[in-house]
């Protein structure tokens, strides 16, 4: 049977002290948390430390290659997932390429990925985000007929402020899309944007509604596929992600608390009862 797990996000909480978010993680009810590594031995033997202490797992993230020569870029990207390898999470989530790079040179970034995670035994996933190869979803297609071993991180809010719609004619690519996907980044976007302000209220039912029917439609593709586990990661974000008040820049909402609605809406969602209607 699968497991779902919700493993929490670093994004908006870089200079916490690490063991003091290790432990906020741990009570609020996540597994795990997803995270970069620190630069510098000393702090990630402070993180690694930390998770330990609290019985967190953790994926790893890279998103931090943007060099637009492509030689540089493929050099970095190697030393990036090089340092998380080393690191030993469970996986990566890789935020791969540029979306203005060329089809064969995000392809052979994606192969570097492939290479290096069947030398670690690490499996490197790739998110679906604006500015990176799969940018959106007609263009994924191309990459998924070509590849047939990519695996991603969905982050679909991405392809829906891209297309500005909700993707009812690129059935096809999401369905595909979908049986790939190994990782979900629990984000709500919409036609206008990639995060909407508040997932608990009313003016976004409809929004909050069509990711849960993706998302059911992974989960059901890992249960089917009798995958060991699917990890969420709930990825509401904070400023400028986060809109804000217009007469003063504040938030309209808490990032936290949000993130944590989320995580509370999917553990009661995917309880045993609902896994064994698609088993």
């Amino acid at each position: 049977m699968t497991t779902i797990r919700f493993f929490c996000t670093r994004w908006g909480a870089a200079g916490i002290d690490w063991y003091k978010w290790a432990a906020q993680v741990r009570t609020a009810g996540y597994e795990g948390v997803e995270t970069d590594v620190p630069v510098g031995r000393p702090e990630l033997r402070t993180m690694l430390d930390a998770l330990k202490a609290e019985g967190l797992q953790w994926v790893g993230q890279h998103w931090q290659t943007m060099d637009a020569d492509f030689s540089t870029h493929k050099a970095a990207y190697r030393e990036h997932l090089d340092d998380l390898i080393a690191a030993g999470p469970l996986y990566i989530n890789s935020h791969t390429g540029r979306d203005w790079f060329s089809l064969e040179q995000n392809e052979e970034l994606i192969n570097l990925a492939t290479e290096l995670s069947v030398q670690s035994g690490i499996a490197i996933y790739h998110e679906t985000h604006r500015g990176r190869f799969a940018f959106a979803a007609h263009v994924a297609a191309d990459y998924m007929e070509r590849l047939p071993d990519l695996r991603f991180t969905l982050d679909i809010s991405h392809w829906v402020t891209v297309a500005e719609f909700w993707l009812e004619d690129q059935s096809a690519t999401i369905a595909s899309a979908i049986e790939r996907t190994r990782h979900v980044h629990a984000r709500v976007g919409y036609t206008q944007g990639p995060q909407i302000a508040d997932p608990r209220s009313p003016v976004y039912e409809e929004a909050v509604a069509k990711h849960i029917h993706w998302w059911d439609r992974v989960v059901a593709a890992a249960v089917k596929s009798k995958r060991k586990e699917l990890i969420f990661v709930p990825e509401f974000g904070p400023a400028p992600y986060m809109p804000s008040n217009p007469k003063d820049d504040s938030p309209l909402a808490d990032q936290w608390n949000i993130n944590c609605y989320m995580m509370d809406l999917l553990k009661k969602r995917y309880n045993q009862t609902f896994l064994n209607t698609i088993s």
